[in-house]
């Protein structure tokens, strides 16, 4: 289930650099989750120079390194994970573009379990005993 997208503009890095970043996300989001690697999905959107702008300055005319990242993970996962993946990712952007820590931007998101989808099947269905592990886990660690 884990999603991670990159926003980058184009031009700005490398196709090595865009598959570090894609192969090193992939795997700290599968290791802080505890997840197979298989079920992450990352992608790199890319905008054109004139499509974008840092700090009210078009990327047309300045080559800044400001990614902005989003990560979706299902609802349940602990806060220290998404904060976690959220240093995580930050310190990827940092390590592999070059890009000043003050400039890279990131969020999360949560989704119910019903509304996430594997195959057509609700999550809440297909991953009920790792939902219900994690719910217990939650509810020890908070008695």
């Amino acid at each position: 289930m884990p999603v991670l997208q990159f926003h980058l503009v184009e031009g700005h890095y490398s196709d090595e650099q865009h598959e570090r970043l894609l192969v090193a996300a992939s795997q700290l989001f599968a290791d802080v989750l505890g997840a197979p690697v298989d079920r992450v999905r990352v992608f790199i959107h890319l905008y054109k120079p004139g499509l974008a702008a840092i700090g009210g300055v078009p990327a047309s005319r300045e080559a800044l390194r400001a990614p902005y990242f989003e990560f979706v993970v299902l609802e349940g996962r602990p806060l220290e994970h998404r904060q976690r993946l959220l240093a995580g990712f930050t310190d990827l952007c940092v390590d592999i573009l070059g890009a000043p820590r003050e400039l890279v931007r990131g969020s999360t998101s949560t989704v119910h379990p019903e509304d996430w989808a594997i195959g057509g099947t609700p999550a809440s269905v297909l991953r009920a005993a790792e939902i219900e592990a994690r719910a217990r886990a939650a509810a020890a660690g908070s008695a």
